[in-house]
């Protein structure tokens, strides 16, 4: 998984794929107070809840360029039309390399029957409990510290309008992820904290 990242393939796109779920519109039951010289920001602790949404990203991993698409449900259907929106966005001379993780979503057979009808696409699933894996789980970790976290919406509309507004931004001077151990080293690291955690079955 790892070698896609640092050795990918000649001609092809590497996107890591996910799904960024009941992404929740949360008005302040008040307004935020700003922070001011020796006080803190203020907030209040409850909020308003005004409905959720769904952030499907596919974040290129040369680049840090994201393919980005709302729907207010995630099922199958949607994936799908996510899929058809990332086709018409890589240049037809490219293969695409998807990883994802292992959500039922991503292997239904309409899903698998729209992989064999476009054979430039590749799915590369992560292991079980290996998210960390996907530079889009980081991604999706800036956009909410970054957006929603700090955001009040009064609507789904307004918090969606947000995080397109947001995306765009973040593509005007995208960042890629950059890893900064080796194949060898991730392993050698992973199985040394395994060794040290009661219960991992190791």
């Amino acid at each position: 998984m790892v070698g896609l990242y640092l050795a990918p393939p000649e001609h092809a796109l590497v996107l890591c794929v996910d799904e960024k779920t009941q992404i929740q519109a949360l008005d302040r039951s008040a307004p935020v107070l700003p922070m001011m010289p020796g006080m803190p920001e203020r907030r209040t602790h409850d909020d308003v809840r005004g409905g959720v949404t769904t952030l499907f990203a596919a974040l290129n991993t040369a680049t840090g360029e994201v393919i980005g698409q709302i729907h207010r449900r995630h099922r199958a259907v949607e994936f799908k039309k996510f899929l058809v929106r990332i086709d018409k966005e890589v240049p037809a001379g490219l293969d695409v390399h998807l990883i994802c993780d292992n959500a039922t979503t991503h292997k239904t057979p309409a899903i698998q029957r729209w992989l064999i009808a476009h054979p430039r696409f590749h799915v590369h699933f992560t292991p079980t409990s290996s998210s960390w894996l996907n530079q889009a789980e980081r991604w999706f970790g800036l956009l909410t510290d970054k957006q929603i976290r700090r955001g009040a919406h009064k609507n789904v509309q307004a918090l969606e309008k947000d995080i397109r507004t947001w995306i765009k931004t973040w593509n005007q001077d995208p960042k890629p992820f950059i890893w900064t151990k080796t194949t060898h080293e991730i392993p050698e690291r992973l199985a040394g904290y395994l060794n040290r955690t009661p219960n991992s079955g190791h």
